[in-house]
């Protein structure tokens, strides 16, 4: 099972979040799939997922894109991946 608890972050503050649930086993290979479904439901830009960014999530169980990883403007600081499951 995924649970991924997504979370935009502004001036150090929640302004949105939302939980991501998939009941197959966690897949890194879908992984940009599960972001795009998070940013869809969160109604944010998909930032670019590099290898580095999936690394972070296996190893610390969270992953930050921040505004160089958005190829559009965004009006917020960071975006942050967490699981949820621990």
């Amino acid at each position: 099972m995924v649970r991924i608890w997504a979370k935009v972050i502004k001036e150090n503050r929640i302004v949105n979040q939302f939980v991501y649930e998939n009941f197959n086993p966690l897949d890194y290979s879908q992984f940009n799939d599960y972001l795009m479904e998070i940013c869809s439901a969160l109604d944010v830009a998909t930032p670019v997922l590099i290898k580095t960014h999936i690394f972070n999530y296996a190893k610390y169980n969270n992953v930050k894109f921040i505004a160089e990883d958005f190829l559009e403007p965004i009006d917020f600081d960071k975006l942050v991946l967490e699981n949820a499951l621990l």
